[in-house]
């Protein structure tokens, strides 16, 4: 086994020996001497700090994106904020849409094909992963372009015009970071993944808006802002790529690749929907709000999320090293550490969230004050979305074990069910109560959704929701000592 293979299959173990599940000689009925068992815990428990550091890697990363936010909120105000994000919105959308679920989908097969030992296919889906989305990615963003000029001819604001004019050049960018950090997480670098794409990518953003505000030598709008969007995520492909190919098995570069084109794309629209999905069923609010010109309104409710997308970072972490494994344990049908697995990160999820929760719910208003009276409206907005990733949080990463155990369109369909409520019930909310019926409208829609793939898991992997099993664990486990 090579070294990049080694530390690949280390970090499987790695996840493991965090949920407290038996390494894989023994799930699948092998033995190994006391000795070995005592260098495999040594070694499990160096690989436990390494997965902690991951872990607050990730959630650093996380945060930075969200100061990165908070920070451009209050240096352009709450107009161009808006404008800014309703930008990124789409940016984010397009780009995700444009990924072609390959950011999922090369997690499963990249690592697959290695363990079979077919490099070739291995390099060949990488091939075909990166030709298809940046083609896609590019169309895309020229679509949008176009129209952008063709709008413009009517009724666009020019700060507007000019934004949404980057935001449309950035979507290639973001696709390209995004394919290229799937790579190296598949690759076994799960730090090396969040590094480029989650701090650099984020610490030049803010680095770029505090030199501009220190210098005075620009206007600090929303043009400024995307601007700055696009340089850093410039640099994240560079930093991302050249990780990659460090990365990369030995062995990959020399082979000829192989292709499966049809498997492949079977495995992208259930994907591409869940991906392209999940990123506007948060941001169905701004992108609602900016279509019907209230752009300021915009700019208050995405500050308002932003605050509460801090909740969810437990969740994404736990994510991270919940997806791999996951995949791992169902490749074996292993379902009692299975079941193991998503009682442990739904109980991390729900407690970091709830860590996180209680003091946001406190300071929100002075927080948001911070950032200009403008922005205080958006207290209650915040408040209520919080909730509503808490309800989220308190389910686990249901998501991830769908896709993971190849329940791919059980998984779309959710979320197609999930995003529609989402855009009848915020349609409805704005025309009720504005901003705050908009956020109504988005908490019942995770609920409906987090609710609805729980009842699939139940009925069809035999799994109970996370906390559930960990309660009855806890009660077994008291009768026993009785």
């Amino acid at each position: 086994m090579n070294d990049r293979s080694e530390g690949y299959a280390l970090e499987y173990q790695t996840a493991d020996e965090v949920v407290g599940i038996s390494p894989p000689v023994a799930a699948i009925g092998g033995t190994a001497s006391t000795a070995t068992h005592a260098g495999s815990h040594d070694v499990g428990r160096r690989l436990v700090h390494a997965s902690i550091f991951a872990l607050l890697v990730y959630i650093g990363g996380a945060g930075l994106t969200s100061m990165a936010q908070l920070g451009i909120a209050r240096l352009v105000g709450a107009t161009s904020y808006g404008i800014y994000s309703y930008t990124l919105a789409w940016s984010t959308v397009l780009a995700s849409l444009s990924m072609l679920g390959f950011n999922v989908s090369l997690l499963r097969f990249v690592p697959a094909y290695r363990a079979a030992g077919r490099l070739d296919l291995a390099r060949g889906v990488i091939i075909f992963a990166l030709r298809w989305s940046l083609l896609a990615a590019t169309l895309a963003g020229l679509t949008g372009a176009a129209l952008v000029i063709f709008l413009s001819s009517q009724h666009l604001d020019q700060q507007l015009q000019a934004t949404l004019l980057l935001g449309m050049a950035a979507v290639p960018l973001i696709t390209a970071y995004a394919i290229g950090a799937t790579l190296v997480r598949a690759f076994g670098g799960v730090v090396s993944a969040l590094l480029p794409e989650r701090v650099a990518r984020d610490g030049l953003l803010l680095a770029l808006l505090g030199g501009a505000a220190f210098s005075g030598w620009w206007t600090l709008d929303a043009r400024f802002a995307m601007m700055a969007v696009v340089a850093s995520s410039a640099v994240t492909v560079v930093l991302v790529l050249v990780t990659a190919t460090k990365l990369r098995p030995a062995g990959l570069r020399d082979t000829q690749a192989a292709y499966s084109g049809r498997q492949w794309w079977s495995a992208v629209p259930p994907t591409m929907l869940i991906t392209g999905l999940d990123v506007f069923v948060s941001r169905t609010g701004v992108v609602l709000l900016g279509s019907t010109g209230q752009v300021r309104e915009a700019g208050i409710f995405a500050l308002g999320l932003n605050v509460a997308l801090l909740v969810g970072l437990s969740s994404v972490a736990v994510s991270t090293m919940f997806s791999p494994t996951a995949a791992d344990l169902h490749a074996r049908q292993d379902h009692e550490a299975l079941q193991r697995l998503f009682s442990r990160a739904a109980v991390l999820s729900f407690g970091g969230a709830m860590a996180t929760a209680c003091p946001l719910l406190l300071v929100t208003e002075p927080l948001l004050r911070w950032f200009g009276e403008d922005f205080v409206a958006g207290a209650l907005i915040a408040r209520i979305l919080i909730m509503g990733y808490v309800c989220t949080a308190f389910c686990g990463p249901q998501l991830n074990l769908l896709t993971m155990t190849g329940h791919e369109w059980a998984a779309a369909t959710t979320m197609v069910a999930g995003a529609a409520v989402n855009i009848v019930a915020c349609a409805i909310g704005m025309k009720l109560d504005g901003t705050i019926g908009a956020a109504v409208g988005v908490v019942l829609a995770l609920v409906v959704w987090n609710l609805a793939m729980a009842i699939y898991i139940r009925k069809r992997l035999n799994i109970l929701p996370g906390l559930i099993f960990a309660a009855l664990a806890i009660r077994s486990g008291q009768l026993r000592a009785r």
